[in-house]
């Protein structure tokens, strides 16, 4: 496990990384990778659980951009150039799509299409596979700790860390409180929550964790929350370090409202992402059934502050307990709602 990066060595890659991880935005939007050279590639595919010293795993890896040829050829009519569709190594791709090259462009439409296609076939794996919550959460649990562990030792910036589940009445009562009442909308069955000892160590720390732990193409659109990290002078930062190059621009962000039963001073950090899990931590290798692929995604939610500002999060109306009263009185207002009653805010 390297050295965690401080504020100062973080790269473009790096910086995007934790915008799009803060912003919560989807990498099918995005019209440029920040890849330098194979290393950086290579260590992106095992945050993805892809072995590049593995002929069997880049050999999947062709057939996902095999069969996302197929699909670009069959559903748009898209004719891909010969080197994007065939002739370089899949692995290489990533290069292309961080390159000013003649088929940079085609390069990205295949990645995106390819990483949808991943994410499909590793949610299909898990709905074949006959393992329960139970093996599936602690196998995460076990991931997050080897990694955060060796991040530890390795000098990364972390005061506290802890991770819990989400119990079912809590589970019933957030889905009572809120309009959708999906269980599939649940994102927090299993959570992290790190502590960090500054605020200034809030982005090493989280750059980190992109680079060691958490694929930052599978972050879930839609569900962070940064009330507590400076996106503008992130991005100011990295465009001086980059000046006089057009390779440093990096889009700010603006900030994002958070859970309607928090406290007005609560502050936070939260993201979604959707881990990869290798199949054989679930199963024997004689027990997986064929034709699946070798990983599955487990919804995962982290939370990350600094000490004083968890501290604060602790008391008065910023409290665990005053969230959850607040939270309960939504529940019972829905419950015994009149028919003249006007409906609760979402």
């Amino acid at each position: 496990m390297a050295r965690p990066p401080g504020a100062e060595e973080l790269t473009l890659a790096d910086v995007e990384a934790v915008r799009l991880l803060l912003r919560g935005e989807s990498v099918i939007d995005w019209h440029r990778l920040s890849f330098v050279d194979h290393a950086e590639v290579d260590r992106f595919l095992r945050l993805n659980e892809f072995d590049p010293e593995s002929d069997d795993e880049l050999e999947r890896l062709e057939d996902i951009r095999s069969e996302t040829v197929e699909y670009l050829s069959r559903a748009f009519a898209m004719a891909i150039p010969d080197e994007v569709a065939a002739d370089l190594p899949a692995r290489d791709l990533f290069l292309v799509a961080s390159s000013h090259g003649p088929h940079q462009k085609w390069a990205c439409v295949v990645l995106k299409v390819m990483h949808i296609i991943h994410h499909i076939n590793g949610r299909q794996a898990l709905l074949k596979m006959s393992v329960s919550d139970e093996i599936i959460f602690r196998e995460i649990e076990l991931k997050v700790m080897q990694v955060v562990e060796q991040l530890r030792a390795a000098g990364a910036p972390l005061a506290e860390w802890e991770w819990s589940r989400k119990p079912l009445d809590s589970q019933i009562t957030k889905l009572l409180a809120k309009r959708s009442t999906l269980a599939a909308n649940i994102y927090d069955k299993l959570r992290f929550r790190l502590i960090v000892p500054n605020a200034e160590d809030l982005v090493p720390m989280i750059a980190t964790l992109t680079r060691q732990l958490i694929p930052f193409n599978y972050v879930v659109p839609g569900e962070s929350v940064n009330q507590l990290v400076d996106l503008a002078a992130l991005v100011r930062a990295q465009e001086q370090r980059s000046e006089g190059t057009d390779s440093g621009k990096v889009r700010a962000a603006t900030a994002v409202p958070y859970n309607e039963f928090s406290g007005p001073e609560y502050r936070i950090v939260n993201f979604v992402a959707d881990l990869p899990l290798r199949i054989e931590r679930l199963l024997p290798r004689a027990e997986t059934p064929p034709d699946i692929g070798h990983v599955v995604f487990v919804l995962t939610e982290f939370q990350i502050c600094d000490k004083a500002t968890a501290q604060r999060n602790e008391s008065g109306a910023s409290s665990h307990e005053a969230y959850k009263a607040r939270q309960h009185e939504r529940v019972r207002m829905r419950l015994f709602r009149d028919k003249d009653d006007p409906l609760p805010p979402d």
